[in-house]
């Protein structure tokens, strides 16, 4: 995907702290390239690889091209059908409050990155790039995350100059859905150390 360039300043924010979860953290990332001055701190949630040439050998991992294709050929209800079973989506917790939300969550999704012709060129991320940022990083994901987000998590440490690592404990990847208190302490405990206390309430 690409994303039209915006900076912090186009909503009058002067440093911030960025959260990008799963897929949102090539977002997260692509912000942090174009605007490093106005990022007190990133944080990425289960990160995906961020490698354009890289081919997952888990087969859990995100079908992109298959959703695609599903979707246009079938229609976006075809798609959520399917993602409403993938092991990306797959709650840990036992909540039914919890369970019916990601049900409307999937069931409102417009899918139109799946339907649209692409905007235009995907944003690249090099390492060059990723090395770059200098703002602290906190890499959060779920203790019963998929191995691969945690091996794609693994690659990234070594990438940043400051970076801290949370496990979130009985979660797989949507972890702030799974356990939400834990995930709550892990992210206030990131900010109270690495952002200025004036960036966050």
């Amino acid at each position: 995907h690409s994303f039209p360039p915006r900076r912090s300043s186009d909503l009058k924010l002067r440093h911030i702290a960025i959260l990008g979860m799963s897929q949102g953290a090539r977002v997260a990332l692509q912000f942090a390239i174009r605007s490093p001055e106005s990022v007190a701190c990133l944080i990425l949630d289960g990160p995906p690889s961020l490698d354009a040439a890289h081919r997952a050998d888990d087969p859990a991992e995100l079908p992109y091209q298959h959703y695609r294709a599903l979707a246009q050929s079938q229609g976006v209800a075809a798609f959520r059908r399917e993602w409403a079973v993938h092991p990306l989506v797959s709650l840990r917790t036992r909540d039914p409050c919890t369970r019916a939300l990601l049900a409307r969550m999937i069931d409102r999704s417009p899918g139109r990155d799946l339907t649209d012709a692409p905007s235009g060129p995907a944003f690249p991320a090099t390492r060059q790039m990723i090395e770059s940022i200098r703002a602290p990083l906190l890499l959060i994901g779920g203790a019963l995350d998929l191995d691969s987000r945690k091996r794609f998590a693994d690659e990234l440490m070594s990438q940043f100059v400051q970076v801290d690592r949370a496990q979130i404990p009985d979660a797989g990847h949507l972890c702030s859905l799974d356990n939400p208190a834990a995930y709550t302490v892990a992210l206030r405990q990131f900010l109270d150390r690495r952002a200025p206390a004036s960036n966050h309430p």
